[in-house]
C-alpha cells in the first residue's frame, strides 16, 4: 500500500467533512471545496480522522493521490495557499484594476489577464504579484499562466519568475 495513504488526516476544529457515495465536500473558515473520489478508493471518517484504503491492489497509487488531494483541500479551507511572482526587467510592471491584472512585460502591447473566480491577486509593489486562494491546483495554474507570458530567459534573467525560483545564468558568447 502507498505510504502516503497509510497516514490519516486529522481534522482541525471548524472543518466540516461530508462524504456522500463517491463525493467528498470539505467546508472551513475560508470556503468550501468538493472532490469526486475514485471507485477503487475507500475514504472513511471516524472521530475527526480521515483514513484511506485501496479496494484493489492496483489502486494503491490512487489512494495516495486521493489522500494528498484531500489533505491539500483541508489546508486550503483552513489556511489558504499563496504564490508570489516577481517581475524582473526594465519597465516591467503589474497593476490591478478591478478583476483584471494589467501587465507591461516589454511587448508592444499591454497584457490584460482576467482573474478567475476563487482567486485573489494583490500587487504590493509594481514588480510583485501575490496570488491567493483555497484551491492549491488553481493557485498554481494561475501563477503558471502569468509566468508563461514572459518566462525568465537565461542570459539576463529578465522575465516573470516565482519569488523563490533560481535561474541558472548562461555565459554570453565569446569572440
Amino acid at each position: 500500500m502507498s505510504r502516503i495513504a497509510k497516514s490519516p488526516i486529522s481534522l482541525q476544529k471548524g472543518v466540516e467533512v461530508k462524504i456522500e457515495e463517491q463525493k467528498i465536500s470539505i467546508k472551513g473558515s475560508k470556503g468550501s471545496l468538493e472532490h469526486s473520489i475514485h471507485n477503487k478508493v475507500l475514504v472513511t471518517l471516524t472521530d475527526n480522522i480521515l483514513t484511506f484504503a485501496p479496494q484493489t491492489k492496483s489502486a494503491t497509487a490512487l489512494a495516495g493521490t486521493t489522500r494528498a488531494i484531500i489533505n491539500n483541500m483541508v489546508l486550503g479551507v483552513t489556511q489558504g495557499f499563496e504564490k508570489k511572482l516577481t517581475l524582473i526587467g526594465v519597465g516591467y510592471r503589474a497593476q490591478l484594476q478591478n478583476d483584471v491584472l494589467n501587465l507591461t512585460l516589454g511587448f508592444s502591447h499591454p497584457i490584460n489577464f482576467n482573474i478567475p473566480a476563487g482567486i485573489k491577486i494583490e500587487t504590493p509593489t509594481q514588480t510583485e504579484v501575490v496570488i491567493q486562494g483555497i484551491d492549491k491546483q488553481r493557485v498554481g495554474q494561475v501563477a503558471a499562466n502569468i509566468r508563461a507570458f514572459r518566462p525568465p530567459e537565461p542570459y539576463k534573467g529578465k522575465g516573470v519568475r516565482y519569488a523563490d525560483e533560481v535561474i541558472v545564468m548562461k555565459e554570453a558568447k565569446k569572440k
